[in-house]
């Protein structure tokens, strides 16, 4: 960003046949710069006498740098009068580049200062609670170890919070969040498993339809959307709505992989979150070739926090955390 930047000024200066070594007081392109900078300030703020007394420079002074930067430019930039100050068409144009750059370069200052400073302060997290018992709190010994500064206040619970009325740095959600106030991080690729003990399947009658779920014990998750439906697309997009009924209806999803474990009913859950026990047969995948979920069909986990212009060392060193976290989890 800096490089870039300043490749920009240089490219102006070529441009505009700026010749630095002709004054004194532009000799180098720093020089220069500090010399644009005032000629923006004088512009801003109205008046030499104005730019004089924010630098610190005596009035005179602002004016000998404005003269000699016209004259390195080739022409009058400013009209001035005992009364006014006003841009001449050069100076217009001359101050709505420079003043893009100068802004750019601001910028590019501040990038570099909050890559340099050390990540402090208290870091509030929220996250779901199967995501944020199996990966966040596994990963939070480590990112303290490595950030001693950094405090972290962790908040699990199973409902979208705002980020800005509970004062919440970080939210680990379920599916990506449309709002063009949040920044948005996918941390790893997921998507819903329906699954059953193989005794389960062995004792009931054979799952090959989606259908065929309504004769069977189903898991639950608690939705607050009235009766129970899991979605299912096949491998031609076609979408099948199944009203799925059980036993055991639940809004924490380990009570949910608890219950499958045991061989009580089919669960669907997020594969990550029962990644361990598929490796291991304990629960076997159905309806494989179908794509399932409880709402919308996009089940990865994200990091979403605010649109700031400058987003907190400490958010952005834990969204890095946890993310090269959960690769290593989850390949």
């Amino acid at each position: 960003m800096a490089l870039r930047a300043y490749c920009r000024i240089l490219q102006i200066v070529h441009f505009l046949r700026i010749d630095l070594s002709t004054s004194e007081m532009m000799g180098t392109p720093v020089e220069w710069l500090r010399a644009t900078q005032l000629f923006v300030n004088v512009v801003q703020l109205g008046s030499l006498s104005a730019a004089a007394r924010q630098t610190g420079l005596s009035p005179a002074s602002v004016s000998r740098i404005i003269h000699a930067l016209e004259e390195n430019v080739g022409g009058r930039l400013l009209n001035r009068t005992s009364r006014k100050l006003n841009l001449t068409e050069a100076g217009e144009v001359y101050y709505g580049q420079v003043e893009q750059i100068l802004h750019q370069i601001a910028e590019a200052n501040d990038s570099v200062a909050r890559l340099q400073s050390t990540p402090r302060g208290t870091l509030r997290v929220h996250s779901r609670m199967l995501v944020g018992n199996q990966y966040v709190a596994p990963a939070l010994p480590g990112f303290i170890a490595e950030y001693p500064d950094i405090k972290v206040d962790l908040l699990l619970s199973n409902y979208t919070v705002d980020l800005v009325d509970q004062n919440i740095d970080v939210d680990i959600r379920i599916g990506k969040l449309d709002d063009s106030s949040l920044i948005v991080r996918k941390l790893a690729s997921a998507e819903r498993v329906v699954c059953a003990t193989p005794g389960y399947l062995e004792s009931h009658q054979p799952i090959e339809t989606p259908g065929d779920l309504a004769d069977h014990n189903c898991l639950t998750y608690r939705l607050h959307l009235g009766r129970t439906i899991w979605r299912f697309l096949d491998k031609e997009r076609t979408l099948t709505e199944v009203p799925v009924f059980g036993s055991l209806q639940s809004d924490n999803g380990q009570a949910l992989i608890t219950a499958a474990v045991s061989g009580l009913g089919v669960a669907m859950m997020q594969d990550s979150s029962i990644r361990r026990e598929l490796e291991e047969g304990v629960l076997v995948r159905i309806l494989g070739d179908y794509k399932a979920s409880h709402i919308e069909f996009d089940n990865g986990i994200y990091a979403v926090f605010p649109h700031n212009r400058q987003v907190p060392s400490k958010v952005r060193v834990f969204v890095d955390y946890i993310a090269a976290y959960m690769k290593a989890q989850l390949g």
